[in-house]
């Protein structure tokens, strides 16, 4: 059986990080993956996929990524059922996160300005070794 999910999206709110009855860290968030294509109308379309993540991961992006943050998930599919306010049986569907990386630049406002320094490199201090064919490698 294989269920891998690899997915990029950005963040559609701020990860929210709970404690299970045991003490078990989960954070639970939400991205908006670009379906690659545009409707009738022009406009882009996206698709809104749950994510679910345990302990050091969980704190990890909770810690990092924030609304509108870009990220890329792997994980696996999970499906659960449980019952809405009315009673109603529901089943949920969610990428369970085994990883979680950056994806862009980090957003301005979480960090000071920036800039790259205008500094050319120094020289290399070697000579380059010209390949005549007899290199072992």
């Amino acid at each position: 059986m294989l269920n891998l999910v690899a997915i990029m999206g950005r963040l559609a709110r701020d990860p929210e990080l709970r404690q299970t009855a045991t003490g078990k860290n989960v954070a639970s968030f939400r991205i908006a993956c670009d379906r690659g294509r545009k409707d009738a109308n022009g406009q882009s379309q996206a698709d809104w996929i749950d994510v679910v993540a345990w302990d050091r991961t969980a704190e990890f992006v909770c810690k990092y990524f924030q609304k509108g943050s870009l990220i890329v998930v792997d994980g696996r599919l999970q499906t659960r059922t449980y019952q809405d306010k009315t009673g109603a049986n529901r089943t949920a569907v969610e990428v369970v996160a085994n990883n979680l990386n950056f994806a862009g630049p980090k957003s301005a406002g979480t960090q000071a300005e920036t800039r790259e320094p205008d500094v050319t490199p120094p020289a290399p201090d070697y000579e380059p070794i010209a390949d005549t064919g007899d290199l072992p490698f």
